[in-house]
């Protein structure tokens, strides 16, 4: 995997998410309740505190858990909730250890469909169905991995031209359109919400 992605919209950040599997699997799974450039800055910061310049599946997952919450906690933390992220980036670890012998790209390499590798990404720990289509939809979208179906699989974060997500994010025009996206169906959900509630 070797490519350029521009979701930490920091150099050196987007540049282990593009070269590394795994950083960019922690950087997704990070991206909830926080800024997505403060959640894909995530791995860099951490392979920083780990003195490594990659990420590795192995050493994360058998690293002390109380060591590895301190790591993420330290100031400036990887997340709002380092204690409970630090828990979950283990387990996604220890997941891809004993299915994938922590090698990431084994989620993807061989698999035969789009709706098999959607099944894949669904059952990593920390991962539902909407951040597993997300991480499809930028598999097949910007890492040119592209099982039959995948765009299907993905469902409308899959679409061309959409900007929906992550997946859609090539620099700074089209990360102002996602998030523009994203606040307009934030106000579509609070305007049902205020609807049904009367």
């Amino acid at each position: 995997m070797d490519a350029t992605l521009h979701l930490a919209q920091d150099p050196d950040a987007d540049a282990l998410l593009g070269r590394s599997p795994l950083a960019a699997l922690i950087g997704m799974l990070l991206d909830q309740q926080i800024p997505m450039e403060w959640a894909f800055k995530g791995p860099r910061t951490l392979a920083d505190r780990l003195g490594t310049d990659d990420l590795d599946a192995h050493e994360i997952a058998a690293h002390d858990p109380e060591a590895f919450a301190a790591l993420l906690s330290e100031k400036p933390a990887v997340h709002r909730y380092p204690g409970s992220m630090a828990k979950r980036v283990q387990q996604l670890c220890q997941y891809l250890v004993e299915h994938y012998d922590g090698d990431p790209e084994g989620i993807w390499r061989d698999a035969g469909s789009g709706a098999e590798l959607l099944r894949r990404l669904e059952a990593l720990p920390g991962f539902g169905k909407q951040k597993a289509q997300i991480f499809l939809a930028l598999l097949g979208k910007q890492l040119g991995v592209r099982p039959t179906g995948w765009r299907t699989a993905a469902g409308a974060y899959g679409e061309t031209g959409s900007y929906r997500s992550v997946a859609d994010i090539t620099g700074p025009e089209s990360l102002t359109r996602v998030r523009a996206h994203k606040q307009e169906m934030k106000a579509a959900a609070k305007a049902a919400k205020t609807t049904g509630s009367r």
